[in-house]
Order: structure tokens, then sequence, then C-alpha cells
């Protein structure tokens, strides 16, 4: 398969060290039982829910590079152009309530399908937006894209049971996590060389081929689908109503969240902290997406053996301690960025073996309302990581230490330790034998 040495290709050259060529394309290898490409009565290869999920997340900021350049194209200011950042959440996390219950009713395949479709037009309409209004109603359409970050979950839980399915997401997830890493790279490139509508036409072929390849590949996963709205509606108190849903919810939302907290703060403490550069800002950011590949990849060959518990208290126990180890150097005076974003790369480890089992604990507790539990679930990180990256935001104004920041963090990463305990102690008394 071409895309998968492509992809191997990819992993090669920003994972060097720890991850050999045979390990890269034994990750896109691990498939669901029984699949086969291109064949719509199997189960789909993995490699096309990497890709869908990756393709919306490099549709988050491969252009961000081109924003100062897009904001003189339109004459307009870059608080502005900013708003295709914001809004784009905003509408992506609104998103995510409709796409799960409209999945659950008339499966994923033709959600799905038209995501990809409204994405692509909505990115040809930007490359060709006559200002920076319609530019952004265009950009907020691209929001559709959501669908493949909601859906290439379900579809792995539709078809793979319990543990099992955690390792599938794990290996979703990690594959995913590759894109947001290169997506700016790429985008400056283009951008810088050729114009930043170069980077919009990438996109849109991206998603072209996207949409041929979950076409001709992705069959209906879901068997289940509900009868009716109505119906569909009526079982849901069930799913709202049910503890353990709540506890895995919001132990992904506090598991993201500190992720979401050190986004909004750390360019800050970047600048005014360590005085660094925006090179090194850039390098020092993605430490923490390093961390979080690795934790999908150990998430993914473990998951099945450990149990989605164990998974989740080993990851939200090593991002906690992470957090604290910084809190201890930076108080003790330790003058290197090091200090502090050296020790979130644990953060990211913890969420990448914490997040793909509580996903799909999240799912398992009304296997019927898979679609709107992720989507519930989906919606609940990133209007809370919205609120969380604001907050950092604020507190880490006009400061000279890392240490707000980080004891916020940790605040947050502790409040997942909790959860996680309270879901594993509703679940032993839903199931003693569990």
């Amino acid at each position: 398969m071409l895309i998968c040495k492509f992809f191997t290709a990819i992993c090669q050259v920003i994972f060097p060290i720890g991850l050999l060529e045979n390990e890269a394309y034994g990750l896109l290898m691990a498939d669901i039982p029984n699949s086969r490409f291109l064949d719509r009565t199997t189960p789909p290869k993995l490699i096309t829910l990497v890709l869908t999920a990756g393709l919306a997340a490099l549709s988050l900021a491969i252009f961000v590079p081109s924003l100062p350049k897009m904001a003189e194209h339109f004459g307009t200011d870059y608080a502005v152009m900013q708003l295709s950042i914001a809004g784009y959440f905003l509408v992506t996390g609104t998103l995510q309530l409709i796409i799960g219950p409209l999945s659950d009713r008339y499966g994923r395949r033709p959600v799905l399908l038209w995501g990809i479709l409204i994405f692509v037009i909505a990115t040809i309409g930007a490359i060709y937006a006559p200002n920076v209004e319609t530019f952004l109603a265009f950009r907020m359409a691209q929001g559709g894209i959501a669908t493949g970050m909601v859906l290439s979950r379900a579809v792995v839980r539709d078809l793979v049971p319990g543990p099992s399915a955690a390792s599938m997401i794990a290996y979703v997830t990690m594959g995913m996590a590759i894109f947001p890493m290169i997506g700016p790279i790429v985008g400056g490139y283009l951008g810088e060389t050729f114009g930043w509508q170069t980077t919009f036409w990438f996109l849109a072929t991206f998603g072209a081929v996207m949409l041929g390849l979950v076409f001709f590949d992705l069959g209906e996963s879901n068997s289940n689908r509900s009868e009716s709205f109505s119906k569909q509606f009526a079982e849901c108190p069930e799913l709202f109503g049910a503890r353990r849903y709540w506890g895995f919810t919001l132990t992904s939302m506090f598991c993201s969240g500190t992720f979401f907290s050190y986004l909004g703060g750390a360019p800050q403490v970047a600048n005014q902290v360590y005085a660094l550069s925006e090179t090194q800002t850039g390098a020092y950011l993605g430490l923490i997406s390093l961390g979080y590949f690795f934790g999908n990849y150990y998430s993914g060959r473990n998951a099945e053996r450990l149990g989605i518990f164990k998974m989740m208290i080993i990851g939200c126990w090593f991002a906690t301690t992470g957090i604290g180890i910084s809190i201890i150097l930076v108080a003790l005076g330790a003058a290197s960025p090091l200090a502090f974003f050296g020790c979130v790369v644990a953060v990211g480890f913890g969420n990448g073996l914490a997040l793909p089992s509580a996903t799909v604990g999240l799912m398992s507790v009304r296997p019927s309302l898979a679609g709107t539990a992720a989507g519930v679930g989906g919606a609940m990180m990133v209007f809370g990581g919205g609120l969380l990256s604001g907050t950092s935001g604020f507190i880490t104004r006009d400061l000279n230490s890392a240490l707000p920041l980080a004891a916020f963090m940790f605040l947050i990463s502790a409040m997942s330790i909790v959860f996680t305990y309270y879901t594993r102690m509703v679940q032993r008394q839903y199931d003693p034998e569990a």
C-alpha cells in the first residue's frame, strides 16, 4: 500500500529514534479483524480511519503560519483573522453534539461522507472568498470535517469490543497526532513559497482523496441504528443518567484540559519568563505532542492486556507526576526552559495512555448510542478545553515565573485522577466482577 509506505516515511522523518520502520508499518497493519482494502463489505482499514481523523486535526492549524499574510490580503486586523481558529473550535464543538445523534440514526458512513464533502466545498470557497467575512463563513463551514474526529472512533467501537477497541483507538489517535506536528511546517512552507491559497488547495485535495477513500473502503459499521429520533432521544436519559458515562466523560475532559490549559498559557511563559524566540517557542510547545504520540503508541500495544481502568489510572498519575516534578524544579529556581517544558512531555504521554481508554469507556455505557456518547464527550472536551485555555491565558499575564501555570495544570490533572477512581468505583457497583 503506497499510503502506508508514505505514512511510514513520515514517521521515520519525525521520529528517527525509538520507532523503527517495522514498528511504524506495524502501526498501520494492526488492523481491525477481517478488513480488506477497498472492500465495503468488510471493516475499513485502520489507515482509512487514521487519515480521516488526521484531516480533521490537520485543518486546525496548517494555515496558522500564514495568518499575517492572510490579514494583509483581506485588509483586516490580525485579531480578526484569529477568529478563524477560535470560531472554528466553537463550531466543531457544537457540531459534535449533532454528528453523534445523526450517525446513530442514519449510520456512520453517510454522515462521514457528507461531512467530508462539505469540508471540500467550503475549503475551495475560502480560497476564492472576496472578503474576510466570506472567508470566515467558509472557514466555519470547514467544521464539517469534525465528523472525521468523532466517527473514526465510533466506527472502531462498532466493530471492536472493549479493551481491543481502546487499543485500536490509540493507534488512530497516534496516527492523528502526527498531523498537528507536521501541519504548521507544511503550511508554513506552502504559504511562504506559493501563497496562503496553496495551503487551502492542499487541504481541498487531501479532502477529495479522503472522500474517495472513505466511499470505497468504509461500509456501514452501525448495525444497530435507531428507528427514529424520538425513539433515540427516549434512550438518552438512560445514557445521560448513568454515573459511569459522566465519570468517563469528566476524566476525558480534565485529561485533555491539562493540554488545553498548557496551550493557553505556555506561549506567554515562553516569551515572558524564558525570553524564547518564536522558533524556540514552537519547538518547545511541540514536546507535549511528542509525548502524546508515544503515549498512544504504548496504549495501542498494552490497552488490551491491561484493561481500560489500569490505562486510565497509569496515564492520569503519569501526567500529574510530571507536572508535580516541574513545580518542584521551578520552585527551586531552575532557570532552564526544560524545567517546565521538558516535564510537560509527561502530560502528553499520560494523556496518550488515558484518553483512548476513557473514550472507549464512555461509548460503552450505551453501545446503541455510541455516536451520541462520543459527540457529547467530544463537545465537552472542546468547550471545557476552551474555557481552561482562556483561564490559563488570563492567569499567565505579566508573570516572571512558570509556577502559576504549572500549579494550574497540576490541579486540572489531579481532577482527572479523582474522576478516574470515581468511575472505577461506580463501575464496580454496576458490575462487581469487572
